[in-house]
């Protein structure tokens, strides 16, 4: 029975550990569209998100982008419980993933970047989905002119601190999330270690920082 539950567990761990490393794949896409709002000309970001929610194929990656989001947060949740009630009987030494200072807060920072998105889900994706923004016409064709929504929702003071607390909460998240999930995949020697532990210190840093300076840019610029 116990060996069974153990099993259980390490599918969970994988299949989180993938559906993760496949989520901050999605975060650097995100992030290289979203800096195309700074450009001058705003058509290129217009035309990226057009793309990016009209285009069959990027679709089917949308469905498996929500289908990602959603198992990485039931598995998160499961293992935390899992974790909490197996706490008496945890082994004196605990992998180098769980020795970071952030390990002990990856359901605190899960739950306020859940929230933070369900925020930002209904500000841009769900406001696109339904019709509720402006459009500008690109080469004989109307689309949704989500850069000016973009702009004027990184002009208010309260949104831009908002998104920077996020951002930096995500950052936390990742740093510990990317090594866990390296461990998860049986990567925690001493020959990957060192490289995994400065790979998420970089990820999680330029992402955070990536999405945290465009608004800071759009608030303090001429947009």
């Amino acid at each position: 029975m116990g060996n069974k539950r153990f099993q259980s567990s390490l599918t969970k761990k994988f299949v989180m550990a993938f559906m993760g490393l496949f989520l901050i794949t999605f975060l650097f896409v995100h992030l290289g569209i979203n800096f195309l709002v700074l450009l001058p000309d705003t058509t290129a970001f217009n035309v990226a998100a057009h793309f990016m929610g009209t285009n069959p194929v990027i679709k089917v990656f949308e469905v498996i982008l929500f289908g990602g989001f959603i198992i990485h947060i039931i598995y998160g949740l499961i293992l935390q419980i899992q974790n909490w009630m197996a706490r008496p009987n945890r082994y004196k030494i605990e992998g180098w993933s769980h020795t970071s200072p952030f390990s002990k807060f990856m359901i605190h920072t899960a739950a306020i970047i859940f929230i933070f998105l369900a925020i930002h889900l209904a500000d841009f994706y769900f406001k696109a989905k339904l019709g509720h923004i402006g459009e500008v016409n690109i080469d004989g064709e109307n689309i949704h002119d989500m850069a000016a929504l973009v702009l004027a929702k990184f002009k208010i003071f309260g949104f831009v601190i908002g998104y920077i607390v996020a951002f930096v909460i995500l950052g936390f998240h990742l740093h510990h999330g990317f090594q866990s999930a390296f461990q998860s995949l049986g990567l925690n020697n001493r020959t990957y270690t060192p490289f995994i532990k400065s790979l998420s210190t970089i990820i999680s840093i330029v992402l955070a920082l990536g999405f945290i300076v465009i608004p800071i840019a759009i608030y303090f610029g001429n947009f």
